[in-house]
């Protein structure tokens, strides 16, 4: 029995029209770099200021712990300049598939590769609530873990605050493959959803229990 589903943010369950993408490619050719599709595809689940890092040096740039502070605050505010422009917004079908699941006794959980001051005004503007009689029962930003995706923390980090202790009763996923590798690597079972860049092919070359057109078809397989 399925008591918990822990799902990523952006690409998942809200659709923030590309804009991680393209602020997470300005924030590192800002600084000279060259980024391949597929590297920014490769990190886009991942914690942004581990991203930066990683596709500066794949970029050709040597990144140091200013630089990747200094790009990330410039990511963060394009990020915030194309979000005031064309504000993110749910998912066709996801609240009604979360709220089906609500009212089965599953708890929700979303996990971000953003941090904590990026995911929370997201939230606030989608009137998604945290805690008793809300949309949410947790929610787990980068920031406040370890290491991000595809380690496991984010999602162990939503069983501990929700109260779920075996990872057999516990879907986790997303639309990109750290998304299914941070599931796998929790011992839950990995979901993957088509509302992302990545089609199927893509995502079921990964472990994964499902791969999905989108969350709003959960209710009906779990």
């Amino acid at each position: 029995m399925i008591k918990l589903v822990v799902l990523d943010m952006a690409g998942t369950t809200i659709d923030e029209h590309g804009d991680v993408y393209k602020a997470l490619e300005g924030s590192v050719t800002a600084t000279g770099a060259t980024v391949k599709p597929e590297d920014l595809q490769t990190w886009m689940g991942a914690d942004k200021t581990e991203a930066i890092a990683a596709l500066l040096e794949l970029g050709g740039v040597t990144p140091n712990p200013e630089l990747v502070a200094r790009q990330f605050d410039l990511f963060r505010e394009m990020l915030a300049k194309f979000y005031a422009q064309n504000p993110p917004v749910a998912l066709p079908g996801v609240e009604a598939a979360l709220r089906t699941l609500k009212s089965r006794g599953i708890k929700v959980g979303l996990t971000t590769g953003f941090s904590r001051d990026v995911a929370g005004p997201i939230l606030e503007a989608l009137g998604w609530g945290i805690g008793d009689g809300q949309l949410l029962d947790a929610v787990v930003t980068s920031d406040e873990v370890a290491a991000g995706r595809p380690a496991p923390y984010m999602i162990h980090r939503v069983m501990e605050a929700t109260g779920v202790h075996d990872v057999r009763t516990v879907v986790a996923g997303g639309d990109t493959v750290v998304d299914l590798l941070a599931g796998h690597n929790a011992g839950v079972l990995p979901l993957g959803v088509l509302t992302g860049a990545l089609g199927r092919g893509d995502l079921e070359a990964h472990p994964h229990s499902w791969v999905l057109d989108g969350v709003a078809n959960l209710p009906d397989v779990i």
